[in-house]
C-alpha cells in the first residue's frame, strides 16, 4: 500500500516557503500560544491571507494543524520520552490542561489517552512504513554489532527543501536533485548533506509526514529563496550509528536504537528531528546502498 498523493496546490514557491516558516515556528514552539495572528506574523502575511495560503499548502486550517501536531507530539512522548504523568505530557505538548488534552485526544482517537493502544497503533504505522519503503532486506545478521557513538554537534544553519508525503516513490530524490543544483549554483554544495523529519513515522500517518533535504551552510551568506528555506539548529548531543547498505538496514538500525539502546543508555530522544547524515552527496548510489550516519538528538533521562 502506498500513501495517496496529496491534493495539488497552486501556492507559489515563495508563499509556500512562508508557510514553511510558520510550520517551523509551530514545531519549535508547540508549548507556546500558537494563535492565527502569531503564525501569520511568523510567515510575514496578513492573518486572512495566511489562513487561505496555509490551507492551500497543507490541506488543513492552522488551528487543525496545530492541534494535530500537539497530539502527535504527545504520542511521541508517550512512546519514547522519559516517564511522565499525562498532565506533564499535556502541558509539554502545548495543551492548556490534562482535561483539554484528554478531550482533544478522545475527539481524534475515540478513546481517552489512558485507554489508547499505543503499541497497536505503532505496529500499524510500522507496517505502513515497511510497505512504502523500497524492498531489500539486509543479509542475515547484518543488524548485529550496531555501535552508537555520542557526539556533540555545534549549532548549525541549514538550507532546506521540504517534501510533503515523502514516502511516495521518487519525491525525495527529485527534491534532492533540485537542492543540489541550487547549492552548486551558489557554491555551497560541498557542505554536509542532511535529511530529517520532525515527524515519527511510527506514530504519524505517512501522508502527514514532512521530510527536509538540507545542506549545512553555517557561516555562509545564504538567505531563503523561492522554495528553499533556512533553519538554525542549536547545539545538540546526538547518538550516531554508521550505516552502509539498503534502506532496510537503516530502518533496522533505527528500530534497534529505540528498542534496544535507549532503554539501557540513560538517555531519551530530545525534542529535535532525527537526521540522516550522508557521506558525500545524497543518493550517490541510488536506492541500492545508503552510506550515512543515523543521528538522533538525545538528552539525559
Amino acid at each position: 500500500m502506498s500513501p495517496s498523493l496529496p491534493p495539488r496546490s497552486s501556492v507559489s514557491s515563495s508563499r509556500a516557503a512562508r508557510v514553511d516558516r510558520a510550520i517551523d515556528h509551530v514545531r519549535g514552539n508547540l508549548a507556546e500560544p500558537l494563535d492565527l495572528e502569531r503564525l501569520a506574523r511568523a510567515a510575514g502575511l496578513s492573518a486572512c491571507h495566511f489562513h487561505r495560503v496555509f490551507r492551500a499548502r497543507t490541506g488543513e486550517t492552522p488551528h487543525a494543524f496545530v492541534k494535530r501536531l500537539r497530539l502527535e507530539d504527545a504520542l511521541r512522548r508517550l512512546a519514547h520520552g522519559r516517564p511522565r504523568s499525562l498532565t506533564e505530557i499535556a502541558l509539554a505538548s502545548g495543551f492548556s490542561s490534562s482535561s483539554d488534552f484528554s478531550r482533544s485526544f478522545r475527539q481524534r482517537f475515540g478513546v481517552p489517552p489512558s485507554r489508547f493502544d499505543l503499541e497497536g497503533w505503532r505496529r500499524r504505522r510500522r507496517g505502513d512504513l515497511e510497505r512504502a519503503t523500497p524492498a531489500g532486506d539486509p543479509p542475515d545478521g547484518a543488524g548485529d554489532g550496531f555501535e552508537v557513538a555520542l557526539r556533540r554537534w555545534p549549532a548549525c544553519t541549514v538550507a532546506y527543501l521540504r517534501v510533503a508525503a515523502p514516502y511516495r516513490e521518487g519525491v525525495v530524490q527529485a527534491a534532492t536533485g533540485r537542492l543540489v543544483e541550487w547549492a552548486e549554483r551558489r557554491g555551497v554544495a560541498d557542505g554536509r548533506w542532511l535529511g530529517y523529519q520532525w515527524d515519527d513515522p511510527t506514530v504519524v500517518a505517512l501522508d502527514d509526514c514532512r521530510y527536509d533535504v538540507a545542506v549545512d551552510v553555517t557561516g555562509r551568506d545564504v538567505a531563503p529563496e523561492g522554495e528553499v528555506g533556512t533553519f538554525d539548529f542549536p547545539p545538540m548531543l546526538v547518538a550516531e550509528i554508521e550505516v552502509s547498505g539498503p534502506v532496510a538496514l537503516e530502518l533496522r538500525a533505527i528500530e534497534w536504537l529505540y528498542s534496544d539502546w535507549f532503554p539501557r543508555s540513560g538517555h531519551v530522544p530530545a525534542d529535535r528531528p532525527s537526521f540522516e547524515v550522508w557521506a558525500g552527496r545524497p543518493f550517490a548510489h541510488g536506492l541500492e546502498r545508503f552510506d550515512l550516519r543515523v543521528a538522533v538528538p538525545v538528552e539525559r533521562a
